[in-house]
């Protein structure tokens, strides 16, 4: 599996997260089960989804800062997951270049989201980075 693969299972765990609040880390095995993760694939996982739902509240505050004229409650869930994954990996894996988590989050977004979300992330996501 490569990271993308990885990042793309991360991205499923939140979005489940943005509707319940709930850690379903028993989800984490399943996916493994499934896609027959590597060790490297479950500890980038881990490390995302429970980093997201730890750091959830300064997040969502990081995200209402560069989400201009919307409020969070009005995001798209799945440009909301998309947000939390690659500002968490901005913030805190410093060994992912900002352009690759700017870049993954926007290739997620052309497959789950819609054409007005892939500019809507990059903006946000830009601007985010551009502070950093």
């Amino acid at each position: 599996m490569s990271r993308r693969d990885a990042r793309d299972v991360a991205f499923k765990l939140i979005f489940e997260f943005t509707f319940t609040k709930e850690n379903k880390d028993f989800l984490i095995d399943e996916y493994s089960l499934e896609l027959n993760l590597d060790g490297d694939d479950m500890s980038y996982i881990k490390e995302v989804y429970f980093g997201v739902i730890s750091h959830y509240d300064e997040l969502i505050q990081d995200i209402s800062k560069y989400a201009e004229n919307f409020s969070v409650d009005r995001i798209y869930k799945v440009d909301l997951a998309l947000l939390l994954l690659a500002i968490y990996e901005i913030k805190y894996m410093e060994k992912i270049p900002f352009k690759v988590s700017v870049n993954e989050a926007i290739g997620l977004a052309k497959k789950y989201s819609t054409e007005k979300s892939v500019k809507y992330l990059n903006g946000v996501l830009s601007n985010f980075a551009g502070d950093r």
